[in-house]
């Protein structure tokens, strides 16, 4: 099996000239020759250097890890049963799949409640987020569920107007705030602003409580795509200048005269722009949760990443201690708007091993009567299959699944449908449906009847993002019913199996040729 690979794929442009004939252990083809352009990465990386580290053409695009690791959800399998049910009464003219409750309610302060257990864990300052926001905020309030504005928003706002080290005004940031609120339906959802080390200097979450309605906050330690601060891409030379200044880390230094006379030149055409490390410890973690609250956060989230054991058992202990609403834990392998590539493929704990070691600190902590956060798990979930098992793995304290790059391929394609109608350009595969919005979106005429003519006015990014939830309700709700169970209370680590021996020992999931033993034997021998 090929875990890694190496020297050659789509998300730095690069490929191998023997395509057919590549060395398993470097990635570089069986005959380097001379005379090469260099087409691979090694080659690209001689000219182009640490460009190269990074996926591209950044901005337009969202990057996913390549690796395939040894285990993921798709070795453990949903177990379904011909008897009985679990929160509806046994009833075949009553136990349906559309009767599945997929609501539930997030957090220990002033709950929010949501129809879907889904959130979006945090899209910032990339290009590709800000372009698509509409999609997902508007598409986000329509389905009822949370969204995430990440980290850096207001640092790389050029607008922004910051007096004295903190931020007085953040255009970009109010607007996706209130687009969100600007649709919210029967106070289901939320919008979730989110702060790094750079944020947090410049008070972010502070201005967006007190200027902007925002009532829950999120502090992050990291995600899963990488194990370092956020990165993008800077082609403006004054607009780097003015991230510099603002006291961000951007490379080459922009103020450098030799670098501008580069840059001007045209030997390079991006900056880069980084955030730093976070040094966590739990007094500055607990005070800088009380300090959130004092200043009127209904609930404070933690978002962290796919960082050793060790990180996972503090954000599990710190929530708990910290009292925190909504702690979200995010697998390696996950997708992202800009990561270095080989540390996306190579550093941190998959989804599946992360979200077991979180059932098992989660499950200590309860053991001990000690306040469990509700959690979320991400990591690379896409599909209604791996929403159950996710949610059965980490049972009973998982109670959302995180998703980023699927919803905003949802808002995307849903965007750009929108403009290829506009210009009488629609592919053949799309036609067959009709030449309409309300003809293609299977969910336009649910929509168009809740809202009349204001539908008009819903951008058709955030029906595709409507249209993908709505297809992942209906699919979990399938699933549910097959395993009898007609609330998100009600699923367990029961409803699943192990297909190898291997799944079992890291998850603890019983082997499927183990599974109800007992009571095969009652029945049986009866």
């Amino acid at each position: 099996m090929t875990l890694t690979k190496l020297n050659a794929t789509a998300a730095t442009l690069s490929k191998n000239r023997t395509e057919g004939s590549v060395s398993p252990s470097s990635g570089m083809c069986v005959t380097c020759i001379d005379g090469c352009v260099g087409m691979c990465e090694i080659g690209k990386s001689a000219y182009r250097g640490h460009e190269v580290i990074y996926p591209q053409p950044f901005g337009i695009i969202t990057t996913g890890a390549e690796k395939e690791y040894p285990l993921d959800y798709s070795y453990l399998t949903i177990l379904g049963t011909a008897t009985g049910a679990v929160g509806i009464e046994a009833d075949s003219d009553k136990a349906l799949f559309p009767n599945v409750v997929l609501e539930r309610k997030i957090g220990k302060n002033d709950p929010i409640k949501v129809k879907l257990p889904f959130v979006i864990p945090g899209l910032g300052s990339t290009n590709i987020a800000k372009q698509n926001w509409e999609g997902l905020a508007i598409g986000s309030a329509l389905a009822g569920t949370i969204v995430t504005i990440g980290e850096n928003v207001v640092g790389m706002d050029v607008d922004s107007t910051i007096k004295n080290g903190k931020v007085v005004d953040a255009p970009d940031l109010s607007w996706r705030i209130k687009t969100f609120f600007d649709w919210q339906r029967d106070g289901y959802g939320d919008i979730v602003v989110q702060a790094n080390i750079e944020d947090t200097k410049l008070g972010v979450l502070e201005y967006a409580i007190k200027e902007c309605g925002a009532q829950t906050v999120e502090l992050k330690w990291g995600q899963g795509a990488k194990d370092i601060g956020g990165e993008v891409k800077i082609k403006d030379l004054k607009k780097a200048q003015l991230l510099y200044k603002r006291g961000y880390i951007v490379l080459p230094d922009p103020t450098d005269p030799a670098v501008i006379e580069a840059f001007e030149r045209g030997s390079f055409r991006e900056f880069e722009r980084h955030s730093r490390v976070g040094m966590v410890n739990l007094d500055d973690f607990l005070e800088r949760v009380e300090e959130l609250r004092k200043a009127g956060a209904k609930r404070v989230f933690l978002k962290t990443g796919a960082y050793r054991p060790a990180d996972l058992a503090r954000a599990v202990k710190y929530s708990s201690i910290a009292g925190i609403d909504l702690l979200t834990v995010d697998g390696a392998g996950g997708g992202t708007g800009m990561s270095p590539w080989r540390m996306m493929n190579e550093w941190g704990i998959p989804s599946l091993e992360l979200h077991t070691l979180t059932y098992q600190f989660c499950d200590r902590l309860a053991k001990k009567g000690k306040y469990v956060p509700d959690i979320a798990l991400a990591g690379g979930i896409t599909f209604e299959d791996q929403i159950f098992k996710a949610l059965s793995l980490c049972s009973p304290y998982a109670k959302l699944v995180g998703m980023a790059r699927a919803p905003l391929a949802a808002a995307m394609v849903g965007k750009t449908i929108g403009k290829r109608l506009e210009a009488g350009d629609l592919p053949v595969f799309i036609e067959r449906f009709g030449y309409s919005k309300d003809e293609i979106f299977v969910t336009a005429p649910q929509l168009r009847k809740e809202f009349g003519e204001k539908f008009d006015d819903i951008p058709t990014g955030a029906i595709g993002l409507y249209s993908y939830y709505e297809r992942l309700a209906q699919g979990l709700r399938q699933m549910m019913a097959g395993a009898r169970k007609f609330g998100l209370e009600h699923m367990t680590r029961h409803d699943l199996g192990s297909l190898t021996r291997e799944c079992e020992a890291t998850t603890g999931i019983p082997y499927i040729m183990d599974l109800d033993k007992e009571e095969v034997d009652k029945i049986l021998d009866a």
